[in-house]
């Protein structure tokens, strides 16, 4: 039956909050992966987002900030932004919403009990919570075949947890070739300097076995505002002769995340980075030469979002995802998402959580299905104006095609 309109915000809140999510892109590990998996306050304090708004606040030289242990950082960072002053940009604002749905007080401004809780939980144990409480049903790792640190657990372990999915992260196989090439080489494969037929057969199947380790959903890369293709540089040569082929036999989606200004302070270590306005006819091209291949794709500047939504309009290989990284503050969420459903109707996907910290999903996802909800009762409400009549059983529709069906559908699971 028609929904009335009276119930209409209820209905749409409702079905926001009980649809489970596929998270799409996080930087989370199995616990197996043992040291890689952040979770715990102390962790969630010293969040690069933090970390670079505690030294603009206090001007604290970097060196002094990071000559503390991870503890101290925490404590600073608690003690300059929480009680010194009222925690109100967003990543302040997600360590309270943290606190509160692990059942913590934050009003205590005290970590103390924060400590304590943390020192209770298993780390098998606080993963169902954080996902059963963000119901997360599932999310996508970011996963480096060059970082040693992580190479070692697929060539012993691997992944087994029921929970999390692999993304093939190839960024050094674009962006610097020759420690890329080297760390092909010190793997087994043999690759000459030279750009040829005999290396580009090497580093599809340094590709190609990693996927068969890893099973990923996609195949990704961050890239700078500066990217341009085609282009006569390595960068497109890879590209045109590896990758791209690769990805099409696989059947992956090559998710390209592209704005990112890699160190414009480098004292400031991962809290570093900035952002600058991309070119979007790399993008365009990509499409348009390579109609086999599928494309997600996510930018950093505020200023490309429009013209990603219209790209995608005329490209069905395509697909928007997320409000990344500095474009993950409620008012540019909103703004985002009303633009891509008012140009893409629902074939798109609005958000993923880009969680470093496993407690993160118990902000990100609050936060942004909080803003979602609200973009989809103006819509609705919009339908209900113009003479649409509205079922509670299509809202449920409509949204587990955002948080889960586009990406699944778009990246099916590895066969």
């Amino acid at each position: 039956m028609p929904i009335p309109f009276s119930r209409l915000e209820l209905a749409v809140q409702k079905a926001v909050d009980e649809t489970p999510i596929f998270d799409m892109h996080t930087h989370l590990y199995p616990p197996a992966f043992d040291g890689l998996l952040l979770w715990g306050i102390d962790e969630l304090l010293t969040y690069h987002y933090l970390i670079a708004e505690v030294i603009r606040a206090t001007s604290i030289p970097a060196e002094d900030f990071w000559q503390m242990d991870k503890a101290q950082q925490a404590d600073f960072i608690w003690n300059e932004l929480f009680i010194k002053r009222a925690p109100v940009s967003e990543a302040c604002r997600g360590v309270i919403t943290v606190m509160r749905n692990v059942g913590l007080d934050p009003s205590d401004r005290d970590l103390k009990a924060a400590r304590e809780f943390y020192k209770t939980q298993t780390v098998d144990e606080f993963i169902e919570l954080v996902f059963t409480k963000a119901n997360v049903h599932s999310a996508v790792m970011t996963n480096d075949p060059f970082d040693k640190s992580e190479v070692k657990f697929w060539e012993t372990i691997g992944n087994n947890h029921p929970r999390l999915h692999a993304a093939l992260r190839i960024d050094p196989m674009l962006l610097w070739w020759d420690v890329a090439s080297e760390t092909i080489e010190e793997q087994g494969y043999e690759v000459d300097h030279a750009l040829n037929e005999k290396t580009f057969c090497a580093a599809r199947k340094f590709l190609e076995d990693w996927a068969a380790k890893m099973k990923p959903r996609y195949m990704a890369v961050s890239l700078p505002p500066t990217f341009t293709y085609p282009a006569d540089d390595v960068t497109t040569q890879i590209l045109d002769s590896v990758v791209l082929p690769f990805a099409r036999e696989a059947g992956l989606p090559f998710a390209l995340m592209i704005g990112v200004k890699r160190s414009v302070n480098p004292n400031l270590k991962l809290a570093g980075d900035g952002v600058g306005r991309a070119d979007l006819s790399c993008l365009e091209q990509l499409c348009q030469r390579n109609p086999e291949n599928k494309f997600f794709a996510t930018l950093l500047s505020r200023e490309n979002q429009h013209e990603l939504c219209i790209l995608a309009r005329k490209f069905s290989n395509l697909m928007p995802f997320g409000c990344w990284w500095f474009m993950n503050n409620p008012s540019v969420i909103e703004e985002i998402t009303r633009e891509r459903i008012e140009t893409l109707g629902w074939s798109f996907i609005p958000q993923h959580s880009d969680a470093r910290v496993l407690d993160q999903l118990l902000y990100k996802w609050p936060h942004s299905r909080r803003i979602i909800a609200q973009v989809l009762v103006d819509k609705y409400q919009d339908m209900v104006d113009a003479g649409w009549r509205v079922m509670e059983s299509e809202i449920y529709r409509d949204v587990n095609r955002l948080f889960s069906q586009n990406f699944e559908e778009f990246a099916p699971n590895w066969t």
